[in-house]
């Protein structure tokens, strides 16, 4: 049994996760442990998991205890809604699902509980399901297909029983949060959606479609905004980076686990984004996190060599990340998901053994990708750095500035900034003040030695929004 499966017991968060808030950070979360060099967490985790076998067994297996009632329940029916979603999938829906789902012949189950930070399961899906499994007494070999809601707004999380299964759920299922149609619809009307994929067993073909606009090559955005990160990241880390990426895709398709994800081309993400409103954005975001979740788990985080500060950085900025979406109000915040997502994916790319030449000391803040563009983030990943003094003021800055706005200053034209408003203003979000914004105080992560990372883990974000 795993450590996540006494998490009900204590109700609190598994050791080693790093995971502070709620959010698309649950969807499919990867222990620090796995991380070279994180020996001591390995071995923190075990202690807590052996303190917690000696003396929380009982009582998480209580007959009272969230886990236990869900599978009750299960036992005698394969839907399971928790009485704070009566409204939403009222019972009637409960039993035609249920009805299908018999029909089908499938060993699925559903189960829908809201997910709070500090509840029974730390408010992690995966968990909830390991706890309910374990109350089960189902072996990790036991066909079943589960089905709940993610830790992402709007979207479902499936998992298949055992990991090789052939119904294709944990990304057939995961397909239906993406499918514009299914924008706004009911509970059951999602779940009914994911069993008709399941069943079908085409699941990872039906995601590969519903991402399709996260993966269109550069043509389809046109030659505006900004400058795609694979010329800078070619030129930089040579072809054979893109190669051993592509390899580690490739072979986390073959194990048909959850090891796989949409891969983007930032440069159709950030045109795109810069015509979105909040609500367009919000998803994008969520899309692009979804996104990097997979390659965090395309990645193996044992492989002999990798430089484990960098690799803890990757997973680090994937929390980050999900904490600030989970709080975002506007545009600049939502901009703000996308500066820590791109600067995970630096630090994953940077963290790849050195072949041929032995292994070198990198510092998570040294050596860094440029960050993306401080003018405007949402024209993508800055081409270089450029000194820019602000108007009116004597002092100069370095930023840096995607291909556009730098020919813009050199041309001494005022370049295409990301306002916000400010006191009944709207004024470039750098112009805040930096005490009230983390994005003015770091030029989305232009100014300053600290990573965004970092700030954002020490509560910079929280408490410049306080």
């Amino acid at each position: 049994m795993s450590t996540e499966t006494f998490t009900e017991a204590s109700s609190g968060s598994s050791a080693g996760t790093g995971r502070a808030r709620g959010g698309p950070g649950r969807l499919f979360r990867l222990p620090r442990a796995a991380v070279p060099g994180g020996l001591g967490a390995a071995v923190a985790a075990v202690a807590a998991a052996l303190l917690l076998v000696w003396g929380a067994v009982a009582p998480a297996r209580a007959a009272g205890s969230p886990g236990e009632r869900i599978a009750e329940a299960l036992r005698t029916s394969p839907v399971y809604v928790d009485p704070a979603y009566e409204q939403a999938f009222p019972t009637g829906e409960q039993h035609k699902l249920e009805r299908r789902i018999e029909a089908s012949g499938l060993p699925v189950r559903v189960i829908v509980v809201p997910f709070v930070t500090g509840d029974a399961w730390d408010a992690d899906p995966r968990k909830m399901i390991d706890v309910v499994r374990d109350r089960l007494g189902e072996s990790p070999r036991k066909e079943a297909v589960y089905m709940t809601l993610s830790g992402t707004d709007g979207f479902l999380e499936g998992r298949e029983y055992p990991r090789d299964g052939t119904h294709q759920a944990n990304w057939g299922v995961a397909a239906v949060g993406h499918q514009e149609d299914m924008d706004g619809k009911s509970l059951y009307a999602k779940f009914s959606r994911a069993l008709e994929i399941v069943e079908a067993g085409n699941g990872d073909e039906v995601y590969e479609k519903a991402t399709a606009d996260l993966s269109e090559g550069p043509a389809a955005d046109g030659a505006g905004g900004g400058t795609s990160w694979l010329l800078p990241t070619l030129l930089a880390a040579g072809a054979l980076a893109v190669l051993a990426a592509a390899v580690l895709a490739v072979r986390a398709v073959r194990r048909g686990g959850a090891a796989r994800g949409a891969f983007t081309s930032p440069r159709s993400v950030f045109a795109s984004a810069r015509k979105a409103g909040v609500g367009d954005l919000r998803r994008r975001a969520q899309r692009e996190l979804l996104a990097y979740n997979g390659e965090l788990l395309a990645r193996d985080l044992g492989e002999e060599g990798a430089d484990g500060a960098l690799l803890q950085l990757a997973l680090d900025a994937y929390d980050a990340a999900g904490a600030v979406l989970d709080a975002a109000r506007d545009i600049p915040d939502l901009a703000g998901v996308l500066a820590l997502v791109h600067e995970g994916r630096g630090a994953l790319r940077r963290s790849a053994p050195e072949r041929g030449r032995g292994r070198k000391s990198r510092k998570p803040g040294g050596g860094a990708a440029l960050p993306l563009c401080f003018f405007h983030p949402l024209h993508g990943p800055a081409t270089g750095r450029i000194r820019w003094r602000p108007l009116g003021r004597r002092e100069a800055l370095h930023v840096a500035a995607c291909g556009t706005c730098a020919a813009a200053v050199a041309a001494h034209r005022t370049p295409e900034v990301l306002t916000q408003t400010h006191e009944g203003r709207t004024v470039p979000y750098f112009e805040v003040p930096a005490e009230e914004s983390l994005w003015a105080g770091t030029g989305y992560g232009s100014l300053g030695e600290t990573t965004l990372t970092a700030r954002v883990q020490r509560g910079d974000f929280s408490r410049t929004r306080g």
